[in-house]
């Protein structure tokens, strides 16, 4: 670039050269360049409005880092293993539910992210903190986004805290009654 001073006045002007000209072109329809790699972002999910209101906060995120969303619901054990219930095979009731949720998580992604993200589901079986942490290492998730109600309304203030302290990865929590932020 040449500096060239304006002639009676304290200011001066800028004149590109040749290379000058391309790389201001690329410079100014490039998007800036984040400081976050995000390629999987884990989202539980609950069905719950809250849960699927922090489903809309991934999605902006993910389209800005062209990360995928994995969606994640937890069958929790039941709470029964005796008495009447003792003669249930329990697996078969597990797997049942499991393909019952996995069929309504493609539904949430049919119905509220369609195209805008790439996106997957997953289903597993056992306490949703250890579930949630585990499949944030496994993936490996770069962000949890997740509600402060949900998986089971009364657990998961809990829940969020302790993936909070645990999670191998940051963490987005998302209240039920906040300032939001996510346009629709």
């Amino acid at each position: 670039m040449k500096t060239k001073r304006i002639k009676q006045s304290r200011k001066a002007m800028l004149e590109p050269d040749r290379g000058d000209k391309s790389l201001l072109a690329s410079a100014s329809t490039r998007p800036a360049a984040s400081l976050f790699r995000l390629k999987k972002i884990l989202v539980p999910i609950d069905f719950s409005e809250c849960s699927k209101k922090a489903l809309q906060y991934a999605m902006p995120l993910a389209r800005q880092h062209q990360a995928a969303l994995t969606l994640l619901y937890v069958l929790q054990p039941p709470g029964f293993v005796a008495g009447e219930f003792a003669g249930l095979d329990y697996s078969r009731l597990e797997d049942d539910q499991s393909t019952c949720e996995e069929e309504r998580l493609a539904g949430l992604i049919a119905a509220e992210v369609r195209d805008k993200v790439l996106a997957e589901t997953l289903v597993r079986a056992g306490m949703p903190v250890v579930e949630i942490l585990e499949a944030a290492k496994v993936l490996p998730a770069d962000l949890i986004v997740i509600s402060t109600h949900g998986l089971k309304h009364a657990l998961l203030g809990r829940v969020a805290v302790y993936v909070v302290r645990r999670a191998p990865c940051p963490v987005l929590v998302v209240r039920e009654h906040e300032h939001d932020f996510v346009g629709g």
